[in-house]
């Protein structure tokens, strides 16, 4: 596994707001025709705000308590193969899957797991999203 965080991803109780406020900060959306979720570019990395209820059926887990923290921490991947490659990996040094890698609705491949501290991480294939040599996820416009 590369040494590096491709995308933050806020479960948010209102997606419409939470956007309106970043762009009011300045940032421009990426990924525009994009439905149910909001991607902004930030260096190297980006920030994704997903429905909070959403993010925690995606995941498999309660969106309340301790099940649910509000967010996911996303590694992406080059290939399906590296992504089952990183859950088995994560697995063997005591990470918890919660969800299995497999096809998801938005054409990629993705599974969960809660690593050492319990911090919820998606590890992802995304077919529209380059990652350029040094590891940064480019966000299409």
């Amino acid at each position: 596994m590369e040494q590096r965080i491709s995308l933050i991803t806020l479960g948010v109780r209102d997606l419409a707001r939470s956007t309106a406020f970043f762009e009011s900060l300045g940032w421009k959306r990426s990924v525009k025709d994009a439905s149910g979720v909001s991607f902004f570019q930030c260096g190297s990395m980006a920030i994704g705000l997903f429905p909070r209820d959403d993010l925690a059926k995606d995941a498999g887990i309660s969106e309340e308590g301790t099940g649910f923290e509000g967010f996911s921490l996303a590694y992406n991947a080059r290939s399906k193969d590296e992504v089952d490659e990183v859950l088995k990996q994560v697995q063997y040094l005591g990470a918890k899957i919660v969800k299995p890698a497999e096809e998801v609705f938005w054409g990629g491949y993705s599974g969960y797991f809660r690593d050492l501290d319990s911090h919820l991480w998606e590890v992802a294939w995304n077919p529209g999203f380059e990652i350029d040599e040094s590891g940064a996820v480019k966000l299409p416009d």
